[in-house]
């Protein structure tokens, strides 16, 4: 998207004409400047916090012999998105409002194998010196009506650029593979204007989204069980046995 597009999508649409009104215009050329800037640092906070996690992966990878993160997703709220939510709150567009009032311009998702991992992997990342935690939505413990699950964290990280060291939030988002399943059909189901027979599809999610809490339950209780069992059999193994864990791959 050229420069003068993205003005023209950030600023309510108003007639007036460069020539007769340089001094606008040139306001509205700033601003999508600043804007696009901000946009780079959010961009470069996203970095920051997926590289904290792929640290904590490798460093499971080499303690415990497994990944607890199956996948992360990035992403960078839209321009579009960003002026609808700001509508809905009842604020006009600034880089000042953007800044206080939307707090996930900026997020990660990341996807888990076990409930457990979502807590662990969490309590890792906050605890490290340079995150500030922000704010926690707990819908694994307290799902929203409709059955939704997930770990939310809201976090401040900074980021060094060539002149400047700045704070940015970044909304993470972590739940297990059940769980991102559930909610990509329940986004589908959100954003169709007309289904038949809402209600009942409605009804059997909501349903759903109680087996998989179950399921995931029972999927994790089996694992650390397994868990347990092979750290009793290494005990009771040979020493060669456990010089083959330092061959395992650093990735």
């Amino acid at each position: 998207m050229n420069l003068q597009a993205e003005t023209t999508e950030l600023i309510a649409p108003m007639p007036f004409s460069m020539a007769e009104n340089g001094e606008l215009a040139r306001h509205m050329l700033e601003t999508a400047v600043e804007y696009k800037e901000l946009r780079m640092m959010y961009a470069c906070a996203i970095k920051e916090v997926q590289t904290k996690f792929e640290v904590l992966n490798t460093e499971f990878n080499i303690l415990y012999k497994r990944n607890p993160i199956s996948s992360m997703q990035t992403r960078l709220k839209s321009s579009a998105s960003t002026i609808e939510k700001l509508h809905r709150k009842g604020l006009s567009f600034s880089l000042e409002n953007l800044e206080e009032h939307i707090q996930d311009m900026a997020g990660i998702r990341i996807i888990c194998s076990y409930v457990d991992d979502i807590y662990t992997l969490a309590n890792a990342l906050i605890s490290q010196d340079d995150v500030t935690l922000v704010e926690k939505k707990d819908y694994i413990a307290n799902p929203k009506p409709n059955g939704y699950r997930s770990l939310h964290l809201i976090v401040s990280v900074p980021v060094f650029f060539s002149q400047q060291k700045r704070d940015m939030k970044v909304e993470v988002q972590i739940r297990t593979i059940a769980m991102d399943f559930w909610a990509s059909l329940e986004h589908q189901i959100k954003y169709k204007k007309e289904i038949p027979d809402q209600e009942n599809i409605v009804a059997k999610l909501r349903a759903c989204a109680d087996d998989i809490a179950r399921i995931d339950k029972e999927m994790m209780d089996i694992h650390q069980q397994l868990e347990a069992s092979e750290n009793q059999t290494e005990e009771e193994g040979s020493l060669l046995a456990m010089l083959r864990k330092l061959d395992t791959p650093i990735s």
